[in-house]
């Protein structure tokens, strides 16, 4: 990026500020009890949620811990905080691969060096992407309608990922479960593109000079990288799962921990880390889920909502043909239309459509971020409440552990929702218009056809801000 670049003529791009300068942050990034306290305490309350899905069976989530935990305030947390704030922090401190990692490394806490146990085989190369999370992901809201509201719903999901990981971890390396199959992992590499904060080598030279690269093989303060990254060189969030590791087992402390401007990784495109196809769809996925969940969960309709809840076998088949079809053909096909339409205008024959497609879709991570963010809104503003009464009483048992088990329903802020979704939707439009005309700079090198070829892609920017807009204010 140009040193002078700066995002709205305010915002420095280049600009970083490393937080494990502080010697406690530091401290803390070395000891092997962080992140594992963070995922014991996790643990703790996946059980709880585990035991209240099961217990709840299939009665109303409304007043259920695990639904109300986990699709009220982990989610939103998720879109609200972790995400765009501090990257793929959940990763750091996510219970899910506990298990697999205790049977690899035969220890929680310690380090033991040498071959890791289990199978230890590479995962299938032609499948090293985000495909089987795009498909997972999406099969997952086929059932939304259950999750959402029915407690046992919830326990089979949580337990199937809890259990897959488990399976994955004994058969391939390392982290690949994470990698390359949790339905969490693939938005949240995603969207970390976004994020406000990275961990980066800070002196490159240190790095090119150490030859053992302990951050990738280990030693004996840390194992090598689970996410099977190289610390010392990726330049990119999106597959940085945050375990810290490389910060133990640097022997330089050269590892940082910076907060930055948004959405700087979109801008980035090396040959180790390319922009891809498998990312592309993610990105359009993740807009055409958000559209069919505000429709059949906040919007008006009855009959979409009969349709997800699966009230007839044959609605059902409609919603997820019809729900299918729109985030993997129907958006691709439609940007794939405004793709040709740039190339057209930008009067530039050498860069490729499948480019130009390609590095477009990275202007829908912002836009998609807000979507999700701002249906986020409309999830807690009307349901937060529940939270009060079910920390009292998780198990529906008739328990009041903190007073406040008969804490009524209390809906905050419900007649200014759509004003609030709205406002949080412009701001990320502008984010994706100012980012995304630095794409076009990138696409095409000459300016006069970056600026027309950008004409296209900002009217479909602007059409979708208008089309959810629209349904936020009806």
């Amino acid at each position: 990026m140009d040193n002078k670049d700066k995002l709205f003529g305010l915002i420095d791009l280049n600009w970083r500020f490393e937080l494990t300068k502080f010697k406690q942050v530091g401290k803390l990034f070395k000891s092997r009890w962080f992140p594992l306290l963070p995922i014991i305490v996790n643990l703790f309350i996946f059980v709880i949620i585990l035991l209240a899905g099961f217990i709840g069976g299939y009665s109303s989530g409304s007043y259920n811990f695990g639904i109300m935990i986990v699709w009220i305030l982990w989610w939103v947390m998720l879109m609200f905080i972790l995400v765009p704030g501090f990257s793929r922090s959940w990763c750091l401190m996510c219970p899910f691969p506990i298990f697999s990692d205790w049977f690899q490394r035969k220890r929680l806490f310690g380090v033991r060096q040498g071959k890791l146990e289990g199978l230890g085989l590479k995962w299938p190369k032609q499948l090293k992407n985000m495909w089987v999370m795009n498909i997972g992901f999406l099969v997952t809201t086929f059932f939304s309608g259950l999750f959402t509201v029915k407690p046992f719903a919830t326990f089979v999901l949580l337990g199937g990922i809890i259990l897959l990981a488990f399976l994955i971890g004994l058969i391939f390396e390392k982290r690949s479960f994470c990698l390359y199959v949790c339905p969490v992992s693939g938005f949240q590499g995603l969207y970390a593109q976004f994020a406000t904060a990275e961990i980066r080598r800070m002196n490159p030279e240190l790095c090119k000079n150490h030859k053992v690269k302990t951050c990738f093989v280990g030693n004996e303060c840390g194992y090598g990288c689970p996410w099977m990254l190289t610390p010392f060189d990726f330049k990119k969030n999106t597959y940085c799962g945050m375990c810290l590791e490389c910060f133990k087992t640097c022997p330089y402390d050269n590892m940082g921990f910076f907060l930055r401007p948004p959405g700087v990784d979109l801008l980035s495109d090396t040959p180790r880390e390319p922009r891809r196809l498998d990312e592309a769809w993610k990105a359009f996925i993740m807009l055409g889920i958000a559209a069919v969940f505000f429709l059949t969960m906040q919007g008006p309709w009855g009959v979409l909502k009969d349709m997800v809840r699966q009230a007839t076998f044959k609605g059902w088949l409609i919603f997820i043909t019809l729900h299918s079809f729109f985030c993997l053909v129907g958006i691709p096909g439609i940007f794939f239309i405004f793709s040709c339409l740039s190339k057209l205008f930008s009067g530039n024959k050498e860069v490729s459509l499948r480019q130009i497609f390609i590095n477009f879709a990275y202007t829908l991570v912002p836009i998609g971020l807000g979507v999700w963010i701002a249906f986020s809104v409309g999830i807690i503003l009307p349901n937060g409440s529940y939270l009060i009464h079910v920390i009292s009483d998780p198990f529906a048992w008739g328990w009041n552990l903190f007073g406040t088990a008969h804490f009524p329903w209390t809906p905050v802020f419900t007649g200014s929702l759509g004003y609030i979704q709205g406002f949080v939707l412009v701001i990320f439009y502008l984010f994706a218009t100012a980012l995304g005309f630095r794409l076009s700079k990138q696409t095409y090198l000459d300016l006069s056809q970056a600026k027309r070829g950008w004409i296209p892609i900002l009217i479909f920017l602007t059409l979708v801000t208008i089309l959810f807009l629209w349904l936020y204010l009806g």
